[in-house]
């Protein structure tokens, strides 16, 4: 399993148990670049980095005599039933997709990163716990925002998958930039907020560079009030964008995936409270993944051992 994210690629191999047996992260460093040479270059890195740190997490898991009979790999793009993300997005689809399908050795899934993170947080919920359902969606919130769902217990696709993708949230909510993820909404709203002249001595104390989500909160939760007022107005944009899935799909749990779970117990707080200001009842449960950074490639062994139970003579025949 492969989570290729933009700015770092995570993979693990387990075995037909599902128990890991190795891991390796690795940090991609240049971003998408200008124009179709740009772009091609930067398809071209990625498909390298993900080859060779491939290799290094399966040399590590040792067993020579093994086989590799699938990979899965998480891309923040929409996939299509074939693994291919179409052209879009001013380049940065195809590029983070770079035909993974066709380039990586053995049989290859590509799959959204955000779906990957929905079948994580459905096949691993626990019954015992009240955090099991059909009826889910999970929000990738770093810098960017995505949604898997899956509701009545099948994951939604739609056409070029695309369902999830929640660009029509800067018509919704009237913004440009409607989905920014939380990391990028906290540093932007604070950052926009300290130029226009607003206080806030633990905030203006950092780089504007080297500011982050992080800084936010901690600075919220010792009372800064500018700090305070980003994490409100994070808290009730969290509530619509549940509201509007809860309304439109049926959804009964949003989870907020991915890094930035560690930290959004605050934010969900606020969430909680303006639910009730800007919807109707039934209100989705609205928590935290537990699976933190490794929701994604969690997900991506997930569905490689759905597909293996699903089809086993398909992934275990051999040509002897």
């Amino acid at each position: 399993g492969v989570d290729a994210g933009q700015h770092t690629l995570t993979a693990r191999v387990a075995d037909l148990r599902g128990r890991e047996l190795a891991v390796g992260r690795r940090p991609l460093e240049g971003t998408v670049g200008e124009g179709e040479q740009g772009q091609r270059a930067a398809a071209q890195e990625r498909t390298r980095a993900v080859r060779e740190l491939l290799d290094e997490v399966i040399a590590q898991a040792g067993d020579r005599r093994s086989r590799r009979l699938l990979t899965v790999v998480g891309v923040p793009a929409p996939v299509d039933a074939a693994g291919r993300s179409p052209r879009g997005d001013q380049g940065y689809w195809p590029a983070m997709n770079p035909g993974f399908v066709d380039a990586l050795e053995g049989r290859v899934l590509v799959e959204n990163d955000a779906n990957l993170a929905v079948l994580a947080e459905h096949a691993l919920a626990d019954p015992a716990a009240g955090t099991a359902t059909d009826h889910l969606a999970t929000l990738l919130m770093g810098e960017r925002f995505g949604a898997g769902l899956i509701v009545d217990g099948r994951l939604l696709r739609g056409a070029g998958g695309g369902a999830g993708e929640m660009r029509f949230l800067d018509g919704v909510l009237e913004d440009s930039r409607g989905a920014d993820g939380i990391a990028a909404l906290a540093r932007r709203w604070a950052l926009e907020a300290l130029a226009a002249g607003e206080s806030s001595p633990a905030l203006s104390a950092i780089p504007a560079a080297q500011l982050t989500a992080i800084d936010v909160f901690s600075a919220a939760q010792a009372g800064d009030p500018l700090a305070r007022d980003i994490l409100s107005r994070l808290g009730e944009r969290l509530a619509r964008i549940a509201a509007i899935l809860s309304s439109l799909l049926g959804v009964e749990t949003v989870v907020v995936a991915g890094a930035i779970a560690e930290a959004i117990g605050p934010v969900l707080d606020h969430s909680r409270t303006a639910l009730p200001h800007i919807a109707t009842p039934p209100y989705p449960e609205l928590r935290a993944s537990a699976l933190g950074s490794d929701v994604v490639v969690r997900g991506a062994i997930e569905l490689a051992l759905a597909r293996l139970r699903g089809d086993p003579l398909d992934l275990l025949a051999t040509d002897v």
